[in-house]
């Protein structure tokens, strides 16, 4: 059986740990994981990266950051993994759900506008797939009322929107390095701050809501409690693995870049004559290779697709179901989401990850062509 996804180590990641373990630092913002965010900002280019427990958790760091209270709005895809509302909701925020392009997940500008009220505090765009939002639009759309870009980059590393990184683009930006990502610790992610104004609040939040490391470097004479806050640091195994991900992050591309680009070309000329459709990339964006995946053209043909692959030895799967139809939102969804709910029953992801051969890659594109020619 070929797996959906399979961790790749570096083989620095254990010598890593050992180090950490032999330094008897092991909490966080220790050594590793102040290198690791030195390497993240020279990554980005500009802003300030902490890092995180996860990606989930810079997006309530970021929410706390927007100031978010209960009654504000938050403009967020339907299509997305539910933690991108959760973060908001936890705070109080009441939740609109934008539609997904006709041929793309990620959150169209034009349904956003159509949800924006005086209440609406932020909009989280979601880089589906590593590929870039339309994101001159939504800060447009941003600018003119006075919104909070906070931008989901989970699967946005080593991707770019114009030339300029992902993550970046927003007032914060968060990103995963969960094991199915491209860049990975087990669990772990990074809050990026774009705005010089909320970097020392974002130090504060991330420390439970004190000033704990403005002690450390002598600038108050004792600390304490000054902001609502979390407990937001990893630890150092966590940084210590992530930095050797960090450091082979070039080669770790090349290898899923060389296995999306074999899928691309087997599969384009299928649907070139409609059998199914391929990933859309707008001249914008880059493809970081986080996910290859098509659209099937209904729920009937992707079970039927995914049962012929697991019995041919090849684990793909699907994805989100809409957050808008879910069971916590149902009774307050909102306008309907018609594209987001097409991807939820017709999305089907095939096997991406850095250990897959561009051999596996052929032998998957060649059982998907099998299907749709019988």
């Amino acid at each position: 059986m070929i797996p959906f996804n399979k961790p790749y180590l570096t083989g620095r990641e254990a010598p890593n740990i050992a180090e950490a373990l032999a330094a008897r630092k092991l909490s966080g913002d220790g050594p590793f994981t102040k290198r690791c965010q030195t390497m993240l900002e020279a990554l980005l280019g500009s802003g300030r990266a902490f890092l995180t427990t996860s990606c989930t958790d810079a997006l309530e760091a970021a929410a706390l950051l927007c100031g978010i209270q209960p009654g504000d709005e938050v403009i967020v895809p339907s299509y997305t993994f539910v933690s991108t509302a959760n973060a908001f909701a936890l705070r109080g925020a009441v939740i609109r759900f934008a539609d997904s392009y006709a041929d793309h997940p990620n959150m169209d500008p034009g349904s956003v506008a159509s949800l924006i009220t005086p209440r609406t505090k932020a909009i989280v765009p979601v880089h589906y797939a590593g590929v870039a939002c339309d994101m001159h639009a939504l800060a447009a759309l941003a600018d003119q009322n006075g919104l909070f870009v906070v931008e989901d980059a989970a699967q946005g590393i080593a991707s770019s929107y114009k030339g300029q990184p992902l993550g970046t683009l927003g007032d914060f930006g968060a990103f995963s390095f969960h094991e199915t990502k491209n860049i990975i610790a087990g669990e772990g992610g990074a809050l990026h701050v774009n705005r010089a104004d909320r970097v020392l609040q974002a130090e504060i939040v991330r420390e439970k809501g004190t000033d704990r490391s403005a002690f450390f470097r002598g600038e108050v004479d004792k600390y304490g409690w000054v902001s609502l806050g979390s407990s937001y640091l990893p630890s150092e195994m966590i940084a210590a693995f992530l930095l050797a991900q960090l450091e082979d992050i070039d080669a770790i591309q090349a290898r899923r870049l060389a296995a999306w680009h074999r899928y691309a070309e087997m599969l384009e000329p299928l649907a070139r004559a409609g059998a199914f459709e391929l990933p859309a990339i707008p001249e914008y964006a880059t493809n970081n290779a986080h996910m290859f995946f098509l659209l099937c053209p209904d729920l009937e043909t992707r079970s039927a697709l995914l049962d012929h692959l697991k019995a041919d030895g090849i684990y793909a799967t699907f994805h989100y179901q809409a957050l808008r139809s879910s069971p916590f939102f149902i009774d307050n969804a909102g306008p309907e989401t018609p594209h987001a709910d097409r991807f939820s029953h017709t999305l089907v992801r095939l096997p991406l990850f850095a250990e897959l051969g561009e051999d596996d890659a052929e032998r998957i594109a060649a059982s998907v062509i099998q299907f749709f020619k019988s």
